[in-house]
């Protein structure tokens, strides 16, 4: 390949010609271009989309009049995240750089983003500053978890993974909080609506003394209903203390900042929502004995000061020795009393694993099925009633419609005249000197030639 660089000028002389190998005018402009374009961003549909065994992915970025390769090394995709497909809409950061061994020209991308994420980010940035703003992400606005919740209400979808994943937590950590969940969208268009709407009927209904708001993780189109403005003043709003457990712990939504408190993950919420039985017995049984611990030493001391007391003293020996008596009485009782407090707690683990016991799903989901087919009864009743009545409306419909019709009339003597179009004769002036007629009687016809009156 030759690269002129003399100027045309008149001259007899042979102009001045720079001639390059292939290899070194791919390396120059590969440098070229790397200089110039050190960091884009495009915007484009992904094809030719592969990943072979080495990791790297290798796609093309097209829109409706052009396309380019593009190179996504494993090394640049440590803190990505997207899951790339053919047809996918992306915005792509990256340097243009040249290929020698082909002579293609492509992008080396070290970041890719869906086409539209820099909008949302934005978005979201704005409402996150106009809240603070308005001071409501201020800590003296937050409110209180209970510290042993009754009831535990839970605001996800019916069907993910994020309310098993509660269930399962709450269930081990204190299985005797009753739980309530209302289900709502928590993706898509219309799931900011649906949630906003599922936090105020908790708080309507006040049912619960706590509410757990999230979902699972996502992308952040996916997570961003929990980034809409009437969702965080719904959580505001709430009377009840909300945790707020959207996606992972590497998420953050606007719900997180206006949230009484933040779970990084829907089960961190149920552990942050309740105690551990386990810890509270533990606790409990340790209160007692340290209680005891000290009341035996309490004990010990007063029966010392006795004893040096009665050293001392050599009248009157008996009072003392009552005095005595009435103190081993005292620590009879106590141990009496200490053992009966045991056996009370004891009682009170046992009524507490009975009412476990009692709270199985299996037996609520057993009470609901036998009110779905109580439904059922009911439904196929009401049904066959208004089945019922509109049959006997239909019968009555038709007797009177029969009543009405032109076989009635013609049972009454009169005749309906048709001409040869099977239109009804209604007037003399409808009818042609000798025109074929058709005469209906109530038990059959009778064709006549009309004959018209001078």
């Amino acid at each position: 390949m030759f690269f002129d660089e003399s100027p045309q000028q008149p001259s007899q002389s042979a102009p001045t010609k720079h001639i390059f190998q292939v290899s070194q005018l791919n390396t120059l402009a590969k440098q070229t271009l790397e200089t110039e374009f050190a960091q884009v961003w495009v915007e484009g549909e992904i094809s030719n989309l592969s990943q072979p065994q080495s990791g790297h992915i290798y796609l093309t970025l097209k829109d409706s009049h052009a396309q380019v390769r593009g190179a996504f090394f494993k090394q640049s995709q440590r803190n990505s995240r997207i899951k790339l497909s053919n047809g996918q809409q992306v915005l792509i950061r990256g340097k243009v750089s040249l290929y020698a061994p082909r002579g293609d020209y492509q992008l080396i991308i070290s970041h890719i983003e869906p086409a539209g994420a820099g909008q949302l980010q934005q978005a979201f940035d704005q409402l996150k500053h106009k809240l603070q703003q308005e001071g409501l992400f201020d800590e003296s606005l937050k409110k209180a978890l209970p510290t042993i919740p009754k009831a535990i209400g839970i605001v996800t979808s019916a069907t993910g993974a994020a309310l098993h994943d509660i269930i399962n937590v709450l269930g081990r950590r204190f299985p005797w909080s009753e739980l309530i969940i209302y289900p709502t969208l928590v993706q898509g268009a219309t799931a900011a609506p649906a949630i906003v709407k599922a936090i105020q009927v908790a708080n309507a209904r006040k049912e619960t003394e706590v509410l757990i708001v999230g979902r699972g993780g996502g992308s952040l189109e996916d997570l961003w209903p929990f980034n809409e403005e009437i969702v965080a003043r719904a959580i505001i709003a709430s009377e009840l203390p909300i945790i707020s457990a959207v996606g992972h712990q590497t998420d953050f939504t606007i719900a997180d900042f206006v949230a009484d408190v933040r779970a990084p993950t829907p089960s961190a919420a149920a552990e942050i929502s309740t105690p551990d039985w386990q810890e509270l017995y533990s606790q409990f049984s340790g209160y007692e004995y340290h209680l005891t611990q000290l009341l035996n030493r309490q004990i010990h001391q007063h029966k010392l000061k006795l004893d040096a007391l009665a050293r001392h003293i050599k009248h009157p020996r008996s009072r003392l020795q009552e005095q005595m008596q009435r103190l081993d009485s005292l620590e009879m009782r106590l141990t009496r009393g200490l053992e009966r407090q045991q056996q009370l707690k004891h009682q009170k683990l046992e009524l507490l694993r009975t009412r476990l016991k009692q709270a199985n799903p299996a037996l609520s989901l057993k009470q609901n099925k036998q009110r779905l087919a109580q439904l059922e009864q009911q439904l196929l009743k009401a049904i066959q009633d208004k089945v019922k009545a509109n049959k006997i409306a239909l019968d009555y419909a038709s007797k009177r419609l029969v009543g009405i019709g032109p076989q009635r009339t013609l049972e009454r003597g009169f005749v309906i005249a048709q001409n040869k179009q099977g239109q009804v004769v209604k007037s003399k002036s409808d009818v042609k000197n000798n025109e074929a007629l058709t005469l209906r009687f109530k038990d059959g016809t009778l064709e006549v030639n009309a004959v018209a009156q001078p």
